[in-house]
């Protein structure tokens, strides 16, 4: 799986820059000659769209990027083709929204989308809609998309080929000409790791190393490794997989989460948050149990059953995520009291617990 920025795929003027293209897929042709499967996310779309346009890269609403987008999908793929074509292979154009991966069915229809187009021998170039996103369903980046896709094909490695040679220590004070050098290895993402990250994003795109850092943070947890690189360096995919030290290097974590539970977390919009008290942290983090309304003390927010809802200690840290098999108003009324009591509160019993333990998933770092 390799994610490419807009910055990447850009010359100075913000123009989509087709010597760029021309060298990633030769890379990427290269890669499916040794018989390994490749998977594209491509910002671009936007940024295409304004230098058509002639519009400024700013704060542009909803609408105007929409129409952007349109105009600029069109000559993103058209670079793409060229590109492709000329090396003997053909690009195949997904557009996703974070509403195709919510719905387990449409979810399930993508996975199998992007594998028949592999098993075709074309190589499948994904990109948020954006012609019809809004906020209740867009991605908000194509690193969360990569990360989010790189999960659903099951992949053995996430590239994310931006502007810079990877995460230095301080973002802000980054100067390779000083001397100042790229965390090559991170074995975790920690709290720390992502204070690192903060600075300024590009005009160009929509994230920043933060959004980079979520992304490694969320495929590592699901036991794929992330690489950020430069994505303007001459051969940066072949050395990055023949194991030369290219940008910053994540780890996989050991006890990854299954494909499911990784879905839960990081694919569900979440609805809602329920305070719990220290006994049932415990009871949820140190001894891997499901969450009963005994150990819930306040509901935050409005949600049914089904949806997916955070749990968080007192002081507010998240701790889990998981899908509840009460609404927050059934919460609200059996909330502090035992399992044996729910059907006499409320009449009926769905379950003895709010979210049981095979749909409710501990976050690294928890506890």
């Amino acid at each position: 799986m390799i994610k490419i920025g807009s910055k990447v795929l850009t010359d100075p003027q913000g123009r989509l820059w087709p010597p760029v293209f021309f060298s990633l897929c030769r890379e990427v042709v290269e890669l499916m000659k040794e018989e390994k499967e490749v998977v594209l996310v491509s910002s671009g779309a936007i940024a295409g769209g304004r230098s058509i346009l002639n519009v400024q890269p700013g704060q542009n609403s909803i609408p105007e990027k929409q129409a952007l987008a349109a105009v600029g999908q069109t000559h993103l793929m058209g670079m793409y083709h060229q590109a492709l074509d000329f090396y003997g292979k053909r690009a195949g154009q997904v557009l996703l929204t974070r509403d195709d991966l919510t719905h387990r069915r449409r979810y399930l229809n993508a996975r199998n989308t992007l594998f028949t187009l592999i098993r075709f021998g074309v190589v499948p170039i994904v990109n948020e809609n954006d012609t019809v996103m809004v906020e209740e369903i867009k991605f908000g980046d194509n690193d969360n998309l990569s990360a989010l896709v790189a999960i659903l094909v099951e992949a053995d490695l996430l590239i994310l080929l931006t502007s810079t040679p990877g995460l230095y220590p301080d973002m802000r004070e980054m100067d390779p000409g000083k001397g100042i050098l790229p965390i090559s290895f991170v074995d975790r993402v920690t709290p720390e790791i992502q204070r690192m990250a903060k600075g300024p994003t590009d005009p160009l795109g929509t994230g920043g190393m933060e959004t980079k850092i979520e992304a490694a943070r969320m495929t590592t947890q699901a036991g794929i490794p992330a690489v950020i690189a430069d994505g303007r360096r001459e051969n940066v995919i072949r050395e990055i997989l023949q194991g030369r030290p290219v940008g910053t290097f994540f780890a996989p974590i050991r006890d990854r989460l299954t494909h499911k539970k990784h879905w839960i977390a990081y694919t569900l919009r979440k609805k809602g948050e329920l305070v719990l008290d220290e006994g049932a942290v415990e009871a949820i983090v140190r001894r891997g149990k499901s969450l009963l309304p005994s150990g819930v003390t306040s509901v935050h927010g409005k949600f049914e059953n089904g949806e997916m809802v955070a749990c968080v200690d007192r002081r507010g840290q998240e701790i889990a995520r998981g899908i509840t098999h009460y609404s927050s108003q059934e919460i609200e009324r059996i909330m502090g009291k035992r399992s044996s009591q729910i059907e006499a509160i409320l009449g009926y019993q769905i379950q003895d617990e709010i979210i049981h333990r095979d749909e409710l998933v501990l976050l690294a770092g928890a506890g």
